[in-house]
């Protein structure tokens, strides 16, 4: 028998993040694009930052049109930058006319979908500065600052359009979304 799903948020009904939903208006239009297989990860971020950010979609695939990936506002890529890659700062762009392009995946996905895509290589990169920790604490990360989906792109909406406290009602949201996650994983204490 099929578990129950939330027709909303698309998790089981046991797991269902609607009631952490908090809507906040963005004037910076956000494209979310997740790989196929972080679609249903339970740990995944970007359907809750969607479900919160009044201007933003989400697509999900390997290869995206290039309708996908035109808009009429100057769109930056949301990923660390290469050596020959164009950076932008946040500070530079106007928040009514840019698009942030967010890759939704593991390090090693998101490098995936920029190789099958290479428009996404050409957009310039957004440069963000003052990286905190993570606070997503149920995956591992590599290094302290290599945030989640919806912990970066709070930061990078923050910081282009000058009001990291909007976005603050979705990290809270984010916490609690952890701390319910935690609350489903086997306790390993009694393990050592």
């Amino acid at each position: 028998m099929p578990r129950l799903t939330c027709p909303h948020c698309l998790r089981p009904q046991t797991t269902c993040i609607c009631d952490l939903v908090v809507k906040v208006n963005n004037p910076v239009e956000v494209m979310i694009l997740q790989h196929p297989l972080e679609q249903h990860q339970a740990k995944g971020s970007a359907r809750l930052l969607h479900m919160c950010l009044n201007n933003s979609q989400l697509a999900i695939g390997e290869t995206f049109t290039g309708e996908d990936l035109t808009s009429s506002k100057q769109s930056v890529l949301l990923y660390p930058p290469e050596e020959e890659s164009q950076t932008v700062c946040p500070a530079d762009l106007n928040p009514a006319n840019t698009r942030l392009v967010v890759l939704d995946g593991t390090w090693r996905k998101s490098r995936k979908l920029l190789h099958l895509n290479p428009t996404l290589s050409e957009l310039p990169r957004l440069r963000l500065s003052e990286l905190p920790a993570s606070r997503y604490t149920i995956r591992k990360a590599h290094n302290p600052d290599q945030l989640s989906t919806l912990e970066a792109t709070c930061l990078a909406l923050g910081q282009i359009d000058q009001s990291p406290d909007t976005y603050q009602s979705i990290l809270d949201a984010f916490d609690q979304f952890i701390q319910r996650l935690q609350g489903f994983m086997p306790d390993h204490s009694s393990d050592k």
